[in-house]
């Protein structure tokens, strides 16, 4: 049986730690091209390169993946491998394993599930992998799940125009309480802004966050993944419109121009 394409792609950079537990998860059970950022490009979202050159290197910390850096952020990085790195379409996107949870509405900031957005609007399904410690993260937990998930949307496609964000707890293997597809909880990181002062006199900022505590339905990731289970949240994203929006105010908004 043919092996699926799989491009691989992160926001901590190409040398992460988690890229490479992510990589060596997914060798054996497909081809496997690795497209990702020099450096880290943390909370880069969707952003693109428009206003520098890119820069492709390629790298050889495995024996078994291609492996390049693209000086810029996840969403170039799947734009030149899908223009430049492949000659083929990949079956799937996957990207992580993040430092650091993206949970939540983090979802939004996040270069790791940005990577899986840019696949998804070419019509490519793809994952995100994120471990919820960034001080602590249990890349070894995680890259336990990845062959299995990886293979169950591959096996049961995603709908058009979704990815799935999956969140690991920081905890041994064995102390996974269990496996949910969830929706997406409320919290975010809100700027909390530190203010230094330059050896020359002027004032600077560090933008820096905090998370923001929400009261949680049960059952949603944030909650759940309190609880020790690991999420999966399903994300659409082709589309953004608010249909009920579109309904309610159709007519009013036409009257406008009279």
């Amino acid at each position: 049986m043919k092996k699926p394409n799989i491009l691989i792609t992160n926001d901590d950079g190409v040398n992460a730690s988690g890229i490479k537990y992510l990589c060596k998860a997914l060798e054996d059970i497909a081809t496997v091209t690795v497209v990702a950022p020099i450096t880290e490009r943390s909370a880069s979202g969707m952003g693109l390169t428009v206003r520098h050159p890119l820069h492709l290197q390629e790298h050889h910390w495995s024996e078994k993946a291609r492996i390049y850096s693209v000086t810029g952020t996840p969403a170039d990085c799947i734009k030149m491998a899908l223009s430049v790195v492949l000659d083929s379409t990949p079956d799937l996107v996957v990207s992580g394993i993040n430092r650091g949870s993206n949970a939540g509405r983090n979802a939004i900031y996040s270069g790791t599930v940005a990577g899986t957005i840019e696949g998804a609007l070419r019509g490519i399904p793809g994952i995100a992998f994120s471990c919820v410690s960034s001080s602590k993260p249990y890349y070894d937990t995680a890259s336990r799940f990845v062959p299995r998930i990886v293979e169950h949307v591959l096996s049961t496609p995603l709908n058009p125009g979704t990815v799935l964000n999956v969140n690991v707890p920081s905890r041994k293997y064995e102390d996974i309480v269990g496996m949910r597809v969830t929706r997406q909880g409320l919290g975010y990181w809100i700027e909390d802004p530190e203010k230094r002062v330059h050896p020359a006199g002027e004032p600077y900022y560090w933008l820096g966050g905090k998370l923001i505590d929400h009261h949680e339905d049960e059952g949603r990731d944030t909650d759940l993944l309190e609880q020790g289970y690991l999420t999966a949240t399903p994300l659409h994203v082709s589309e953004l419109t608010d249909h009920l929006e579109v309904e309610k105010r159709q007519k009013s908004f036409s009257k406008l121009m009279t």
